[in-house]
């Protein structure tokens, strides 16, 4: 009698960890196929870059995700770092200070938000749910609420540069993949972030500081919002305070339709990859057939609902 359920647990296993990539390759060859200039060159750049600051965060979401955690305070602090940087650009003329100044503010709001998580034990949901509105206001009050014009010209190469004919900003994504790849896989912290996800009270039996592990993954996060906010204002030639509203759930919906689980303890950087892949060509597509902003909403929300399914279906199965 517990043959089928048995059955039915494999194959939804199965079809959970293998065929994200296939669907990805049959949704990008059908379309290839099917929708005007989607296979040209210059679509696929831009496709490229469109993902390429939510490729960049979605690797530390991927941590933060995995031990149990989230956080909704990535898109202010990409954006109260745009702003960061170009006033201080402008002030000092220092490309190294103006990158040196807002990473050091995206790792400071990560830190707190680290520390009042894993110390003071409140809810992920409500402290990162009030500094994405703190630093959003920062962000405005910084400003004044309006665009912060870089006035220094070579700034701008950092978000429009071309390497073997592809942006740099790509190339800076790819390293990221590889980077927290490794981390993920082959790294204590890796392990020790994957092992407070699965069961936070075994690994703080086992010597793990899980306290200081979450802290690390905020303090990560932070960091690397910051240096996506950095690029973003390079592309855009400013300091946006109301850049990247919404960028949160396009990192959450890619991560989780990578198969990182929301209770914790799994993640691969190749699943991340893909979920990334996925919501880019699927608003790449959109964009091309001019689908209407209205529907678009729709349609990100009705991938982040059947990514979070999949996640169900396979917790479930395990």
């Amino acid at each position: 009698m517990n043959t089928q359920p048995s059955l039915m647990r494999r194959v939804i296993a199965d079809y959970t960890d293998y065929s994200l990539l296939l669907i990805f390759v049959v949704m990008f060859v059908v379309l290839s196929l099917t929708v005007p200039y989607f296979f040209s060159q210059q679509n696929l750049i831009g496709l490229g870059l469109s993902v390429s600051q939510i490729g960049m965060v979605a690797c530390t979401m991927m941590f933060c995700l995995a031990s149990r955690d989230f956080d909704l305070s990535i898109g202010s602090i990409v954006a109260f770092a745009g702003v960061v940087c170009a006033m201080v650009l402008n002030k000092t003329d220092s490309i190294a200070i103006a990158l040196a100044a807002s990473l050091a503010c995206g790792m400071i709001v990560g830190w707190i938000n680290g520390a009042v998580i894993a110390y003071l034990r409140i809810n992920a949901l409500i402290t990162t749910l009030a500094t994405m509105q703190i630093v959003r206001g920062m962000a405005f009050i910084a400003s004044d609420g309006q665009a912060v014009g870089i006035t220094n010209e070579s700034f701008f190469s950092l978000g429009t540069s071309m390497l073997l004919g592809i942006p740099t900003p790509i190339w800076i994504t790819v390293l990221c993949f590889v980077v927290f790849g490794v981390m993920l896989n082959k790294t204590v912290y890796g392990r020790n972030t994957l092992a407070v996800g699965g069961n936070p009270d075994a690994s703080r039996l086992a010597g793990v500081s899980v306290t200081k592990t979450r802290v690390y993954i905020f303090l990560i996060q932070g960091g690397v919002a910051a240096l996506a906010g950095v690029i973003l204002a390079s592309r855009i030639t400013s300091g946006q305070p109301n850049a990247a509203q919404g960028f949160e759930l396009s990192v959450i919906s890619a991560c989780v339709l990578g198969g990182v689980s929301l209770i914790g303890g799994r993640a691969t950087i190749t699943g991340v990859v893909v979920g990334v892949l996925i919501m880019g060509t699927v608003e790449n597509v959109m964009s091309l057939l001019n689908v209407d902003s209205f529907y678009q909403y729709v349609v990100r929300g009705t991938i982040l609902l059947l990514a979070v399914l999949m996640d169900q279906l396979k917790s479930r199965a395990e």
